[in-house]
């Protein structure tokens, strides 16, 4: 595991989305009633960028057709898209969010 710092508790309110890029990946931080869940960003539909969609709950929506996932799990919630997307383990260290995206 190799955890990386992606950015800071403050950065990310609650019920909001922050995009961020650790290493290669680009990922989703979304705080769901004060706990940080990290998922790709890209709907496995259409490549869409989730971050851009709307977080209602422990779900985001795809911005592009609607797609629903579990920030919390991956899986798919509503069609069109039938593949989970990745999500990566989070710990928190301060305010610093870290992410393991390997």
């Amino acid at each position: 595991m190799a955890f990386v710092r992606a950015a800071k508790v403050s950065e990310v309110p609650q019920g909001r989305v922050k995009v961020v890029e650790v290493g290669d990946e680009d990922v989703a931080l979304c705080n769901v009633g004060g706990e940080i869940y990290a998922i790709a960003n890209v709907c496995t539909h259409d490549d869409g960028p989730l971050g851009q969609g709307y977080l209602t709950g422990d779900e985001i929506e795809c911005p592009r057709h609607g797609a629903r996932f579990s920030v919390r799990t991956g899986e798919v919630k509503s069609l069109p898209a039938i593949v989970p997307i990745p999500t990566f383990e989070v710990q928190i260290d301060g305010d610093d969010i870290l992410v393991d995206v390997e």
